[in-house]
C-alpha cells in the first residue's frame, strides 16, 4: 500500500490524473484495452476535472462502475447519468464504452445482467480491472459495501444486489471483494476533514471496516489531502 499526501483537492486531482494516464497507457500498450471501474461521490468531480487532461487512446477504454444505484439514468442519483452529463462531453469517450445497468428491472436482475455485461467485456469469468477508482464514506463504506452488512462476506457473486442500503437510494448493485481484490490497481482519493477520523481508523488503527478490506493482488494507493490525512 502506498499513501500519498497532497496539499489540497487540486493536488488530489493532479495526482489521480497522472496515475490514470500512466495505468491506462500501460494497459493499452500491454493488453490493447484499459478496463476501469468508476465510483460516484467526490470521485466524479475529480475525474471530470482531471480526465480531460489525460493523454491516452480513449477508444481503447472500457468503463464500468464499482457500484451503481438502481434508478433511471436521468435521476440525479444515477452515477452513469452524472458521468454522461459531466465527463463524456469533455473527452473523446462515447456512451457505448460504458457498461450501463439495465433499466426497469429489480436490483437482483440488474446485478445478474451486469455480471453478463462484464463477462462479455472481459471475454472471461475472471474480471481483472486495470484500475478501480474508489471512494470512502464517513462510515468507512466503499462501493456499496457497508459496515456489518452480509455482503461483506459475499464470496461467490461477482456483482451483488443490495436492497437495504443504509444510504439512500436503498437499491444498488456493487462489485464484491473477489472482483475488487483481483484488480491490478485500486486507488482511493479522499479529501476533507470529515474523512480524517475514518482515514485514521483504517490506515493507522487497522480497524476492520469495508474500505480496509480492499487489499488487491496488485497495487493499492490512498491519495489524501492534508485535511483527510490530519490524524495519521
Amino acid at each position: 500500500m502506498t499513501i500519498i499526501k497532497v496539499a489540497d483537492e487540486a493536488g488530489i486531482i493532479n495526482k489521480l490524473t497522472s496515475y490514470v494516464e500512466k495505468i491506462s497507457n500501460d494497459a493499452i500498450l500491454n493488453r490493447g484495452k484499459f478496463f476501469i471501474g468508476l465510483s460516484g461521490g467526490s470521485v466524479v468531480k475529480y475525474l471530470c476535472e482531471g480526465l480531460p487532461k489525460v493523454d491516452t487512446d480513449w477508444s481503447k477504454w472500457v468503463l464500468a462502475f464499482c457500484d451503481e444505484r438502481v434508478v433511471p439514468e436521468d435521476s440525479e442519483d444515477s452515477t452513469f447519468g452524472t458521468y454522461e452529463k459531466q465527463l463524456i462531453p469533455k473527452t473523446n469517450l462515447s456512451r457505448n464504452q460504458f457498461l450501463i445497468i439495465k433499466q426497469g428491472v429489480s436490483a437482483e436482475e440488474a446485478a445478474r445482467d451486469y455480471t453478463e455485461q462484464l463477462k462479455n467485456a472481459f471475454k472471461s469469468d475472471d474480471f481483472k480491472f486495470d484500475l478501480l477508482l474508489l471512494g470512502m464514506g464517513p462510515d468507512g463504506h466503499t462501493c456499496s459495501l457497508f459496515p456489518n452488512h452480509p455482503l461483506l462476506k459475499e464470496a461467490t457473486l461477482h456483482v451483488a444486489s443490495i436492497t437495504d442500503s443504509p444510504k439512500p437510494p436503498p437499491e444498488r448493485i456493487t462489485l464484491t471483494y473477489p472482483v475488487i481484490n483481483n484488480a491490478r490497481n485500486c486507488i482511493f482519493a479522499i479529501s476533507g476533514a470529515g474523512k480524517a477520523d475514518m482515514v485514521r481508523r483504517i490506515l493507522k488503527d487497522n480497524e476492520d471496516l469495508p474500505a480496509a478490506r480492499v487489499q488487491p493482488q496488485g497495487s493499492l494507493y490512498w491519495i489524501l489531502d492534508e485535511a483527510a490525512a490530519a490524524n495519521l
